[in-house]
């Protein structure tokens, strides 16, 4: 290292750097640092390494996975009825609870030694999609255990012995669990936390035991009412000195038995009215061991980063395949209740009104698969995605949002109509449940994706804010040149790009061998992630630690990530699926969807850049002469409003998993309502044809008996299906709480 360069250049740099850099308190840092990078650092690098994509490997189940999914699975979802499980019971009937433990649907993540299935993120995805196919509490259920929860943090950070005693009970469903986190005030901010635990000793057994009086009031808990051991967090402080450590320890994480004197579960909250089990966390001076702080004593302090460890990889498979699920659905129903529904004389399907909304629904259903199946695959890899996470997260629910909202508006007033009939209204009304949860969607949106995403994901600065914050100034200070100017350099070769691509529309931008017809997706993607790059380097450069108070623009950053990481999610799918042409038109729907998006994300970010000057720079640097991205033409949507509307093997990949049930269920009364139209509207054809009318067709010759009498039973279906749910008035009676619970419930 030159010691002029350093001292004339990169030092003076260096205590200009330490200024702007944004102040965080240690949950954030620890949030920061959470889980590892992985394709999202290649999006954001500017040329993407598409090999790799090209290369991994998604969708690959076991022969056990595969027997479980076919078997089980199967059983499992035979067994669930929506209205008696949502109206009728409040609750999964005790047959389901007891077949969920006895066939170790709470042990899917669990490892082989300890009884559990050891199953794959994937197979773990694909289970709880179809479960959420058919009923969203079984779903909520059977994610829980095996996403944020006591189970994975004991793999991930319990001692031998805690690992020992608790995963097989775990497995076998002796003990159910649950983790409280989010406290009354607390929220989104674990920094705010008012739960607290003090380190004491008492007398055990005729022992004096150190241990931890934990005090807490936790909100919104899945699964606490039947849970039999409990993850706390809490502030820990030790100010009698018992432990020979500073006062404040820390947020910290114990597992609680809820039977422990003092421990309070049991009562319910009904979020949004769906039925799975959640409710409150109360405990007042609860005495725990220190036996039982997860990890032992090495790990006092250290819940958050736990927390957020674990939450990279559960975040990413849990919510996403619900929604995956949720889109499906409607996709399947929609398509097929347009057909089916006749309004002036032709299917509701032909009219470009709903066309329209068909064509997002298929588009949306095709774009979030994808990205499932690539974000799985990176788990499986060995990755804990954070930044994929938490862009799964929100998108994934989002889109699940406006789809289910589409199929409502398609379906009318038959999906408005609560009743065993019904397959709509509890997934619409579960959507602020999913919005809500495991990080809020405003505030992954507007803090996490970029907030997170722009530090880890870039190749220099999370190593140049060490270097600033080395105690060594002299090993900082070299540290610190060396990345400096490999950062300048990677700058440079970004903002060159940027301008020669932005002049020939992408048109020379990277795309791997053998792309073939897709290149031009891979050009646009590269061109996409080199834009990303010059605008975020360009903000952070720029506005520094004020960037974190920017959060609409930083929102609008993660969005353009996010829409690059959807869209190689469709890419991989598409070309894990062989390429099938017959698809062609919903990977095309997505990119120009997706492309317009990023497109109209961009020129935001630089319409409320701060400085005229920036702006015009930002933007001749970005598109030199203007953008050209169009949204999905009407030609497009026709086509691929077509694909679910008609039967298909394009419409049979699209729905994969969802479980219609018997005939004379939801869903399965409009898929064979569904099947007998299209026939019939064969039929009616070659009656038309012939010039004869339906009456006089089968003595003409032109239809057999069987098929006359199969456009009456059409015509039957078709009412069974259009049918919706009545009820006696007093049928209705008790559905709302007693005057007493509800003085019981303002009480507590």
């Amino acid at each position: 290292m030159s010691n002029w360069r350093a001292n004339t250049i990169s030092k003076p740099l260096m205590k200009w750097y330490a200024s702007v850099l944004p102040e965080m308190s240690d949950t954030e840092s620890q949030a920061i640092e959470a889980g590892t990078v992985w394709w999202d650092r290649e999006l954001m690098s500017g040329k993407p390494d598409w090999e790799y994509l090209q290369k991994l490997s998604v969708g690959t189940l076991s022969d056990a996975e595969q027997a479980f999914i076919d078997g089980p699975l199967q059983t499992l979802c035979a067994m669930l009825d929506d209205w008696e499980i949502e109206h009728e019971q409040r609750d999964l009937p005790a047959e389901v609870w007891k077949f969920l433990i006895s066939n170790g649907f709470f042990a899917m993540i669990i490892p082989t030694e300890y009884g559990g299935k050891g199953f794959s993120a994937y197979a773990h995805s694909e289970i709880v999609r179809t479960i959420a196919t058919r009923s969203i509490t079984a779903a909520v259920t059977v994610m829980v255990p095996n996403s944020l929860g006591p189970g994975e943090l004991l793999m991930l950070y319990g001692t031998k012995e805690q690992k020992n005693h608790y995963l097989p009970r775990l497995a076998s469903g002796e003990e159910i669990p649950c983790f409280a986190l989010t406290g009354v005030e607390a929220g989104s901010d674990a920094s705010a936390m008012t739960d607290f635990g003090v380190v004491v000793e008492r007398e055990v057994d005729g022992e004096k035991t150190l241990g931890v009086e934990i005090t807490c009031n936790k909100r919104y808990i899945t699964l606490a009412p039947v849970a039999t051991i409990a993850g706390l967090a809490f502030k820990m402080s030790d100010p009698d000195g018992l432990l020979g450590r500073e006062e404040d320890l820390g947020i910290t994480v114990a597992l609680v038995p809820t039977d422990t004197p003092g421990l309070d579960t049991g009562r319910r909250h009904l979020p949004s009215g769906i039925s799975f089990m959640n409710g409150p966390v109360r405990g007042e001076k609860v005495f725990v061991p220190l036996t039982q702080i997860l990890g032992g004593r090495d790990q006092i302090g250290q819940g958050w980063k736990m927390l957020m460890g674990a939450l990279a990889a559960g975040r990413g498979i849990s919510l996403p395949s619900m929604s995956c699920a949720g889109a499906a659905v409607a996709a399947h129903s929609s398509g097929a209740y347009a057909r089916i529904r006749h309004q002036f004389g032709l299917p509701v399907s032909a009219f470009e009104g709903v066309r329209e909304p068909l064509a997002r629904i298929a588009g949306t259903a095709y774009l979030l698969d994808g990205a499932r199946l690539l974000t799985t695959a990176g788990i499986d890899a060995g990755e804990k995605p954070a930044v994929v996470s938490a862009i799964m997260k929100y998108h994934a629910t989002e889109r699940l949002r406006m789809a289910v909202n589409d199929a409502m508006d398609i379906h009318g007033g038959k999906a408005i109509c609560e009743g065993p009939r019904n397959h709509l209204s509890t997934a619409y009304k579960s959507i602020p449940v999913a919005i809500t949860v495991e990080g809020a969607n405003i505030l992954t949106r507007s803090l996490i994706i970029f907030g997170q995403g722009a530090i880890r994901c870039h190749p220099y600065i999370l190593d140049e804010m060490k270097a600033v914050a080395n105690t060594d100034r002299e090993q900082g200070l070299k540290d610190f040149d060396k990345l400096l100017f490999a950062h300048v350099w990677h700058d440079v070769k970004n903002f060159t790009r940027s301008v020669a691509h932005g002049l020939t529309f992408g048109r020379f931008a990277y795309a791997p061998e053998g792309a073939d017809d897709l290149a031009s997706y891979y050009r646009a993607l590269s061109h996409a992630s080199v834009r990303l790059a010059v605008m975020s380097e360009t903000a952070l450069g720029v506005l520094g630690g004020a960037l974190k108070r920017k959060e609409t623009l930083s929102a609008r950053l993660g969005d353009v990530l996010a829409e690059i990481y959807l869209l190689s999610g469709a890419l991989k799918r598409f070309e894990a699926d062989g390429r099938p042409e017959a698809d062609r038109p919903l990977l095309d729907w997505c990119f120009e969807d997706g492309l317009y998006r990023i497109q109209e994300r961009l020129q935001s970010v630089v319409r409320n850049f701060p400085g005229l000057h920036w702006r015009m720079l930002t933007s001749a640097i970005l598109a030199p002469v203007g953008m050209h991205r169009s949204p999905p033409s009407d030609k497009l949507m026709n086509k691929v409003a077509d694909l679910i509307t008609t039967p298909c093997a394009t419409r049979d990949r699209l729905t994969r998993g969802v479980f219609v049930g018997k005939p004379d269920e939801p869903l399965g009364r409009i898929e064979a309502a569904f099947a007998a139209v299209v026939q019939r509207d064969e039929l009616l054809k070659k009656v038309k044809k012939a010039g004869v009318k339906l009456d006089t067709a089968v003595e003409n010759g032109v239809l057999t008996e069987e098929q006359r009498a199969e456009i009456d039973r059409t015509d039957s279906l078709i009412r069974d299906v259009l049918v919706t749910d009545d009820f006696e008035p007093e049928e209705l009676q008790g559905a709302t709480l007693s005057p007493s619970a509800r003085k019981d419930q303002d009480a507590a």
